[in-house]
């Protein structure tokens, strides 16, 4: 399996961040752009996404080439919706790798497993969605979501997202919420840092993000004020603040 594309900014502690379904390493721009003052940023494209697209994982072979990305570490590690699910997997199977842990919008999987065959099955007909109508007519389906009723109107970041249909494809398939195994307890022998964030009017996420904060060790859940699922895209501002505010205190 091939390596991650990878984009670079700021100098200082390596900071890497992953995108989230649709988005790549281009994605979220003016919130890296505030992060890379003070930490040298990694955006890696995740498997079928960006230049990645070609790459076919499941969330444990994308967590393994995040971690190659990420190098010997200790590094922040921090991502959104489906980023921050393949940065818990990073976290526990790289034990040492992550000093600290930032997820945003992210679940810790569906517990029962109906419900998750039930999520593949829909990740499958949405899989086959995209490559029936391709990536522009799936784009403007998939950000046309109650989920992202809240988003800003940005020609930039809706030119980053990924224009491959079978990558997305694949990374439904292969890495989508229902091929994931309940992590809960898993995260309990975390004892990394985490901090986990979710938009006020995201309550699915928010519930899920308490859930995560609960598990582990040493989590924190910030409820971000006015804000829905993708809040870094939101109010950057807000969200990098809380992130560099998290990262800043001592271990």
């Amino acid at each position: 399996m091939g390596l991650l594309g990878v984009a670079r900014e700021g100098s200082g502690p390596v900071l890497v961040w992953l995108h989230g379904f649709t988005q790549t390493r281009d994605s979220a721009r003016r919130y890296r752009t505030i992060l890379a003052t003070d930490y040298e940023v990694l955006s890696p494209d995740l498997p079928g996404h960006g230049t990645s697209a070609g790459l076919s994982a499941s969330l444990e072979d994308a967590a393994d080439l995040v971690a190659a990305v990420a190098g010997a570490g200790p590094v922040a590690l921090g991502g959104y919706s489906m980023g921050g699910r393949v940065a818990l997997h990073v976290a526990l199977r790289h034990p040492g790798l992550v000093s600290r842990l930032v997820v945003l919008s992210a679940t810790p999987g569906i517990e029962d497993e109906a419900e998750r065959a039930a999520r593949r099955a829909r990740d499958e007909a949405l899989a086959e969605r995209i490559e029936r109508v391709g990536t522009p007519a799936f784009l403007e389906e998939w950000l046309a979501q109650p989920l992202f009723s809240t988003l800003p109107h940005d020609a930039g970041e809706r030119a980053a997202r990924s224009t491959d249909a079978a990558g997305l494809a694949d990374a439904l398939r292969r890495a989508g919420t229902g091929t994931q195994a309940w992590l809960l307890e898993d995260l309990a022998r975390l004892d990394t840092p985490t901090l986990v964030l979710a938009g006020s009017r995201d309550s699915k996420f928010v519930a899920a993000g308490a859930r995560i904060a609960g598990a582990v060790a040493d989590g924190r859940l910030v409820v971000l004020e006015g804000l829905g699922h993708a809040a870094h895209l939101e109010d950057p501002a807000a969200v990098a603040g809380a992130v560099r505010d998290f990262l800043a205190q001592p271990q």
